[in-house]
């Protein structure tokens, strides 16, 4: 069967690999109908981390598929449903998996498509429990998005910010996968919704999207916006995951007794904190890292009922995944670069 396999630093191609065995009796064994990209596939192909890892991998850390086959003692699941698959390898023993906590897991194995051979393969054994069944109306390329992009927002904003209606969010990189999710998850609830584009087209699309105010960085100081739109209040939650080129301004628009949320860094790794600010402004900073499966089914129902759709920027062939990553890397996406197989 075929698979994306990276092999070192941009060096990516489709390979043939043996089909896996039979599932194990807690296992299923899922087709992959469609690979979401994120930004850990364009770290990947740029070559990080590869001392942490075993190459040639498979990548892919956001996908879902529909099940054709389970182990025996597989319960809950049926052959032909749709499943979204969690992003890492989890033990299931542990107190933090037990509660449903996946992404606190004190024995986990690796994310799936950087650590571990990921889900841009046409079929893969993955235990059971993490397969989460989409609900009826949730297609496959729907149902790709939630375990990432939907899953770790909804994350971020209700279990770490505690965003609530009534409240204004910033929201930076309103264009990218998990901005377009933020913005609607935000507006699902009420909030008002300030957002962050590089171009006029975003912007366009930002305030279709549901967005309250965008604002084109590149032509304008976000902050001084943000502190005119808010009447120099400032917002109660930045929803931050750029990074250096960000921080410093995200920090600044906060209002005293904000909430900075983050799950990323695209533009570096290393910031400056004025702990003045921070502890005379009572300012609070929630790091954010993946989702639990308990995320993964609310984002699921929201597609559901519509609360929420996923943008989908482009969809690829497995043959055209280069092209996409680099898509992703210069930023030219309004969305999720969707890989189908």
């Amino acid at each position: 069967m075929r698979a994306l396999m990276i092999k070192g630093s941009r060096d990516l191609e489709v390979s043939e690999i043996a089909p896996p065995p039979p599932p194990a009796p807690d296992e299923v064994q899922v087709r992959i109908r469609g690979v979401a990209l994120n930004h850990i596939d364009v770290w990947g192909w740029r070559g990080m981390a590869f001392a942490k890892r075993k190459l040639p991998i498979v990548i892919g850390a956001e996908a879902a598929g529909e099940i054709v086959d389970l182990g025996q003692d597989v319960t809950g699941l049926t052959k032909g449903q749709t499943v979204s698959l969690y992003g890492a390898q989890t033990c299931g023993e542990c107190e933090a998996c037990l509660e449903g906590r996946d992404n606190f897991c004190e024995n986990v194995k690796g994310i799936y498509g950087f650590h571990l051979d990921g889900f841009a393969q046409e079929l893969m054994n993955i235990p059971a429990r993490l397969a989460i069944a989409a609900p009826e109306g949730v297609d496959a390329i729907s149902a790709a998005c939630a375990p990432v992009t939907y899953g770790c927002v909804e994350h971020m904003l209700f279990d770490n910010a505690k965003l609530k209606a009534g409240e204004t969010i910033l929201v930076q990189a309103g264009g990218s996968g998990i901005g377009t999710a933020a913005i609607q998850l935000a507006k699902s609830i009420g909030a008002t919704v300030i957002t962050t584009v590089s171009t006029s087209e975003k912007m366009e699309a930002a305030l279709k999207l549901g967005a309250d105010y965008a604002i084109n960085y590149k032509e304008d100081r976000f902050e001084g916006v943000v502190r005119k739109l808010t009447k120099k209040k400032g917002v109660d939650v930045v929803f931050e995951h750029v990074g250096v080129d960000t921080w410093v301004g995200s920090m600044f628009v906060l209002k005293r007794g904000g909430r900075l949320v983050t799950c990323g860094s695209t533009t570096g790794i290393m910031a400056e904190i004025n702990l003045f600010q921070l502890f005379q402004q009572q300012l609070r900073i929630f790091g954010s890292f993946g989702c639990s499966l308990k995320n993964v089914r609310d984002a699921l129902d929201k597609m559901a009922r519509q609360i929420v759709e996923p943008v989908i920027d482009t969809t690829i062939s497995i043959d055209e995944i280069e092209k996409g990553l680099k898509r992703l890397e210069d930023r030219q996406v309004f969305g999720k670069i969707m890989v189908t197989l």
